[in-house]
């Protein structure tokens, strides 16, 4: 609070010492924190440079944030720090597609700019595109090869290719040109976790912990670290870390769920998988959520649009219901999961058929064999026959 204090006395007297307010970013840890200092704040363009870089460190993706920088973007059309923001807050909000065009449009006008860069070879590594990441690497490689974002392009490429040692080496490289550089921790923890180096990997996510307390990749690491060693109730905590720092990432609610149901809190579990649904769906989050929190077996299946929900979620629910012996609702979510097979009646593609499907196919046909409706199973065993999947099980 103390550090805070001088801070913004700092930028007071001199709006444009950009390292001061990057410190006041660093001290803030969320939203609320954001909103009580601006109060305090000079009324100049530095503030709202500086609102929008808290705001993607913050993972804010909310209109108000775009709106801002379409604003100030008018002021400073060809500002690379601009446009690399926007680009961050696209990455954040999973617009892989646009921010993959932003990142491309600053490279083609600042070639020799690596500020940021390694936040796009995490998106190359994630689509994944081996051509781009390899050019971009190569890039980079040429421009300055003792630059910790040029060390961490090269690790994320030769992470893509199967090379892990070689990952981790050039992480190790670009910590020694920069310890502070928490990007390579977070890297090098993932690394860590494919080779199967769970204790090396913890401390890795740690260190990375340490340099940034709002990175949610590395609290979802120490996540996986401790689900590795079977220490479900460690997992948790970190894991709704995570969904707590990116609550609009259906990967986090999912992995809270599955740390819940690891601890027998199938109440709980079941609860962060409807989260994880709403978050991730492409129906209307507003509607939907009404639907999932009353936690009625029949409410999701008014949101059964094909294709629109997680098949493996709603399969994943439809267990915990049958773990807890709630048959009527273990069937209706497997009745939802089959259901994303066919698109919605306004012409979009469903999913088509899946393993996860077919696994609910046999599921709904056993269930219906017990219930007597034995047209209903004979029908199901039928489609699994045509589809190819589980078929002995079904002629049985």
């Amino acid at each position: 609070n103390l550090a805070k204090q001088w801070l913004l006395r700092s930028v007071d007297i001199n709006p444009y010492n950009w390292a001061a307010w990057q410190e006041l970013a660093s001290s803030i840890g969320s939203t609320e924190e954001l909103q009580q200092i601006s109060e305090h704040l000079p009324r100049n363009i530095m503030t709202f440079m500086f609102h929008i870089y808290c705001s993607q460190e913050l993972y804010q993706t909310t209109p108000e944030v775009y709106n801002t920088l379409t604003e100030i973007q008018k002021i400073f059309p060809r500002s690379a720090f601009l446009q690399q923001q926007k680009a961050l807050l696209y990455y954040h909000s999973r617009d892989h597609e646009q921010a993959m065009q932003l990142f491309d449009g600053l490279i083609a006008e600042h070639p020799h700019r690596l500020d940021g860069l390694e936040i796009y070879s995490n998106l190359l590594y994630v689509l994944p595109n081996r051509p781009k990441l390899a050019t971009l690497a190569a890039t980079a490689s040429d421009t300055d090869k003792f630059r910790p974002e040029t060390n961490c392009i090269l690790g994320n490429y030769y992470s893509l290719i199967s090379e892990h040692e070689k990952a981790v080496l050039h992480f190790r490289r670009a910590l020694a040109l920069d310890r502070a550089f928490q990007a390579a921790w977070t890297l090098m923890g993932h690394e860590y976790i494919e080779l199967k180096n769970t204790q090396a990997a913890i401390e890795s996510y740690r260190r990375a912990v340490d340099a940034n307390r709002k990175d949610y990749r590395a609290w979802y690491g120490l996540g996986q670290g401790y689900e590795m060693l079977e220490c479900y109730s460690y997992s948790l905590f970190y894991y709704q870390r995570a969904a707590a720092l990116c609550p609009g990432d259906p990967k986090m609610w999912a992995a809270v769920a599955n740390a819940y149901a690891k601890c027998d809190k199938l109440a709980n579990a079941v609860q962060a998988y409807k989260r994880a649904l709403v978050v991730g769906s492409q129906v209307d989050n507003s509607s939907a959520a009404g639907s999932f929190a009353s936690g009625k077996s029949a409410d999701p299946l008014a949101q059964a649009v094909g294709g629109a929900l997680d098949p493996q979620i709603l399969y994943d629910i439809a267990l915990l219901y049958e773990r807890d012996g709630a048959w009527e609702e273990a069937a209706a979510y497997m009745e939802l999961t089959l259901a994303q097979e066919e698109g919605p009646e306004d012409g979009d593609v469903g999913l088509g058929v899946m393993q996860i499907t077919s696994r609910a196919r046999l599921w709904l046909a056993r269930w219906c064999h017990r219930s007597g409706e034995l047209e209903r199973a004979m029908e199901l065993a039928n489609e699994l026959c045509q589809d190819g999947v589980e078929v002995e099980e079904a002629k049985g």
